[in-house]
């Protein structure tokens, strides 16, 4: 008798918040195991050998199957389960234009958003750990470049990320953008398209949008970067 999918998560980690998504919204039967990163519950020894060998979040258990690394689950969910052709689409073509997104926002929606989030927030707020006015603007830098890539390259001529209809690239990326709302920054301000595109991304994926961030935007409205 098979075992229900395991879904080990935590909701401040943006990649475990569109996974989340991605699972409601596509009715993928699971079992939620909450796994606190602030507690350290992922760094400990159990966790590194009965879930995920890298310690890190989000992770699946399927059966026996253990795989971590949110873009590799959103290809084997995809391959698995029937969900919604729009999400991974089939299509040889369409699905490589989500892969090329899904490729380059390692190093640029990802990295860019995470590097000014640590250095406005995590670490001086949260940590109490100082933070040079010089690592801050090459955060910020990093950041507003992805930003600027996103709003006048992959939403250039089309409402979202890969085309016409929403995909996963899209909550991948919105996730990260969405971080930003604990620090000082606002991604929209001057990307109009940017804004647009935000809306719509949450009009389409709610009430799951704003159930995966309610931890975020509570931490939003508690505290305020300290630079």
């Amino acid at each position: 008798m098979s075992k229900p999918l395991k879904f080990y998560y935590d909701l401040m980690s943006q990649p475990a918040r569109a996974l989340y998504m991605f699972l409601k919204l596509n009715q993928i039967p699971h079992e939620q195991c909450v796994v606190n990163i602030g507690r350290g519950e992922h760094l400990t020894d159990e966790y590194e050998k009965n879930i995920n060998r890298f310690k890190k979040i989000p992770a699946i258990i399927d059966n026996d199957f253990k795989l971590s690394e949110s873009i590799a689950i959103y290809r084997y969910l995809a391959s698995k389960h029937k969900i919604a052709d729009s999400w991974y689409p089939e299509d040889s073509k369409k699905r490589a234009r989500v892969d090329e997104y899904l490729e380059w926002q390692h190093l640029n929606t990802r990295l860019g958003c995470s590097l000014y989030f640590m250095t406005t927030w995590l670490l001086p707020v949260l940590m109490g750990q100082k933070v040079s006015e010089e690592k801050v603007e090459q955060a910020k830098t990093q950041m507003e470049n992805a930003l600027d890539i996103i709003t006048n390259v992959w939403l250039k001529d089309k409402p979202f990320i890969v085309g016409n209809e929403i995909t996963v690239a899209d909550i991948v990326a919105a996730t990260e953008i969405e971080q930003l709302v604990v620090t000082n920054y606002n991604p929209y301000e001057g990307r109009p398209k940017l804004k647009a595109w935000i809306e719509s991304v949450r009009s389409k994926t709610n009430p799951h949008y704003d159930d995966a961030h309610k931890m975020i935007y509570r931490v939003a409205s508690r505290n305020k970067p300290k630079l």
